[in-house]
């Protein structure tokens, strides 16, 4: 396989694809030579890596500039910022007058009407959506399709950014659900971090799934950006004559004379021929009405082919976000749960803390009056043997009754259950 670098997109014989892979890492690393980070070429570099793939499922590797694909695909240079790997844009899917911008999560690529070409690189995706393109296309050669080729192009594009989103989440519901669980009945800072971390992967994910279900809501909102994504059909209009002015060649020329629209006609003549030159314009309006029915009926039936594709795959992500949010109202009851049970936790300690607040102060006051018996001071009741132990006596019983009564209390104001 050879790289072109002489002429934009050359279209000779096609090649094997057999001896591609060898190739492809070879390029890569030509791409890569010279950089810091590997897949990231250095902005001084006027030509990066891309792969070609036409109608057939051949696939070349081209190495072109950005002019050269603005020039070949009529596109703006801020479309081509999009498919820049230096750059991070959200998911984003452009229909533009000869080409289809697609930048879903790692796929970045141009889609004609006539070919793909999708930026090299070593991404698990890129690779997948490269090989099963062309195994569909290769495959489906010689069978007819009722979707032209950049609506299989863009649909492989959407399927596999779908399965790859959906593949992520499940992993995510794999490793959060054990997590939340385990924190559930074990609160601790070791799992109240490993929440953490899995609510900012959630959170990330949620932006992503959104920013696409987002982007194909709004091409299905969008019948004008639909229409614009049909490029077959603008292709072959452009190539030929469009069917309203077909019929109006055949109508008007039927007849075995043909009247010429510049040809004078004389005031004095018979009114045959101003009744000919009648019919024969209505005959051209009837016509141009009927081809431009015809021509928006087709527009309406490609735009409905196309909102079908988009339809399917939004009921498809939608789905997908629809489990995150799931996945964050978990997050959400479990986080309500933690804090019911640190409400629990705390209220148990105010109990406590009130019961030995109670027992200090009754303690607090048999403590005052052993005290105040036990200064030197002249007294009567000293001269009784006894005296100073019923005193401790009925102290103590006095503060007995004392703490009794302010748990009777707390009970009867409902402080909490005793």
């Amino acid at each position: 396989m050879e790289e072109s670098q002489g002429h934009f997109l050359p279209s000779d014989a096609p090649e094997s694809t057999s001896s591609y892979n060898s190739e492809r890492l070879n390029s890569g690393a030509h791409a890569n030579h010279g950089s810091g980070v590997p897949g990231v070429k250095k902005r001084g570099h006027n030509s990066r890596s891309w792969i070609k793939i036409d109608q057939d499922g051949n696939v070349k590797i081209l190495e072109l500039d950005k002019a050269r694909i603005m020039r070949h695909c009529s596109l703006p240079s801020r479309d081509l910022r999009l498919l820049d790997p230096l750059f991070i844009y959200p998911s984003t899917i452009l229909g533009r007058e000869k080409a289809i911008v697609v930048s879903l999560e790692q796929i970045r690529c141009i889609i004609t009407a006539e070919e793909v070409i999708l930026m090299n690189s070593l991404e698990k995706n890129v690779v997948q959506y490269e090989s099963e393109l062309c195994k569909r296309l290769q495959t489906n050669k010689d069978q007819a399709d009722d979707l032209p080729f950049e609506f299989r192009a863009l649909e492989l594009a959407l399927e596999l950014t779908c399965m790859s989103l959906d593949t992520q989440v499940k992993e995510l519901e794999i490793e959060i659900y054990p997590v939340l669980d385990e924190l559930a009945s074990s609160i601790n800072t070791v799992n109240l971090e490993r929440v953490r971390r899995l609510k900012g992967n959630l959170l990330a994910l949620t932006q992503r799934v959104q920013k696409v279900r987002d982007e194909l809501e709004h091409l299905m909102d969008d019948d004008g950006d639909m229409a614009e994504m049909y490029l077959t059909e603008k292709k072959l209009k452009s190539e030929g004559n469009t069917p309203s002015e077909l019929n109006a060649i055949t109508n008007f020329s039927g007849g075995t004379k043909v009247v010429s629209k510049s040809a004078p006609v004389s005031p004095v003549a018979s009114t045959n021929g101003s009744h000919r030159l009648q019919r024969a314009f209505s005959s051209i309006v009837s016509s141009s009405k009927h081809g431009s029915l015809i021509s928006s009926s087709n527009g309406g039936e490609n735009i409905e082919q196309l909102e079908m594709l988009l339809e399917a795959y939004f009921v498809v992500i939608d789905h997908t976000l629809s489990k995150l949010f799931s996945l964050k109202e978990y997050i959400d009851d479990t986080e309500d749960l933690i804090n019911i049970k640190l409400g629990n936790v705390q209220n148990h300690l105010i109990q406590f803390e009130l019961l030995l607040t109670a027992a200090t102060f009754v303690a607090t006051l048999f403590a005052a009056v052993a005290g105040v018996f036990g200064m030197n001071f002249a007294a009567s009741v000293f001269d009784y043997p006894s005296g100073f132990s019923w005193v401790l006596l009925i102290t103590g019983a006095g503060c007995v009754l004392l703490y009794f009564s302010f748990l009777l209390y707390f009970r009867y104001k409902k402080v909490f259950p005793l």
